[in-house]
């Protein structure tokens, strides 16, 4: 009898882990459609006939297979010198932001530092009130950063965010001990830093990385305010402009003889695909960054995060 009683219950507590499991894996599998079909979506429909993307019969396959979009974006050399300023503006600024953010963190995790709390409400406070567009503007201005590539790269320098990311992992992933330890050996605090701290921390500067390398890549308020000159121009800016241009040709096919509006017509069913080329040579470098980050990004984020 009671063992009748223990399998009827192992058969009720096996349904409902089934049963669990099945709306579970049903709900995530609807949240992976939901964040990947836009991706998917910009794929074929940048391989596909303008004609039909326009009409809007793209929907799970390409239609009338073309790479004309690809040939039309990569015909501008501008696109080849917006790439090239993107990758100088990603690896240096990533390294300056490396360099400012990681021995700061560490600094400030120290519990025995002066001033420890107030150094960091300092940063956290900048976080939360700033002085705005205009004040920002001519500070950069009377630094006399206008123009230049150094402003792209200095102007974000530290991210208050990942340093608080950054310090909350020296604070709760290395114990304290290791470092009296090694000045009981005689090692100074640069030497400790250098030889244990950043040994130790290849999870959260891995994690530094992906979030530093994808806002330089991404950056785009602060070069459509600094920069003017467009031989500096990131890959943002330039795919804008290219955008704008293909855009701007179906205004124009209205004041044309019919063989000019046809060809024009054409360029602006051409900018409805171009957009979608646009987003996915924009979004490709990131994508397979991430790849190769992916199996320390989740040990720094979670490293890095608030423990109770």
């Amino acid at each position: 009898m009671e063992q009748s009683i223990i399998t009827s219950r192992q058969r009720k507590s096996w349904t409902k882990d089934r049963l669990f499991s099945l709306i579970n894996g049903t709900l995530l599998l609807i949240i992976l459609i939901i964040v990947a079909y836009p991706m998917y979506f910009t794929i074929i429909a940048s391989l596909s006939d303008p004609l039909e993307t326009a009409r809007g019969t793209v929907i799970f396959f390409p239609k009338g297979f073309t790479l004309e979009a690809y040939k039309e974006v990569f015909r501008e050399s501008q696109v080849w010198v917006g790439y090239g300023n993107t990758i100088y503006y990603t690896v240096l600024g990533t390294i300056v932001n490396l360099i400012c953010t990681i021995p700061t963190a560490y600094a400030l995790s120290h519990k025995k530092l002066p001033l420890r709390r107030t150094a960091t409400w300092f940063f956290m406070f900048t976080m939360y009130f700033s002085g705005g567009i205009i004040p920002s503007y001519l500070v950069i201005k009377n630094m006399n950063l206008l123009d230049t590539r150094t402003v792209l790269i200095v102007c974000s320098a530290v991210q208050v965010y990942f340093l608080v990311t950054a310090r909350n992992y020296y604070d709760t992933s290395i114990p304290e001990e290791i470092y009296e330890a090694a000045h009981i050996d005689g090692a100074s605090e640069l030497k400790t830093f250098w030889q244990i701290a950043l040994p130790l921390s290849a999870p959260i500067i891995s994690l530094m990385i992906l979030y530093y390398a994808v806002m330089h890549w991404n950056n785009y308020i602060n070069a459509f305010m600094y920069i003017t000159d467009t031989d500096k121009y990131p890959l943002q800016l330039v795919l804008r402009k290219i955008l704008l241009m293909s855009s701007n040709m179906g205004q124009i096919a209205g004041t044309l003889d019919d063989d000019l509006m046809a060809a024009y017509a054409r360029k602006a069913l051409m900018a409805e695909t171009m957009k979608y080329s646009l987003i996915f040579i924009a979004s490709f470098p990131v994508m397979i960054a991430y790849v190769f980050v992916q199996k320390r990004f989740m040990t720094g984020l979670t490293a890095g995060a608030v423990k109770g």
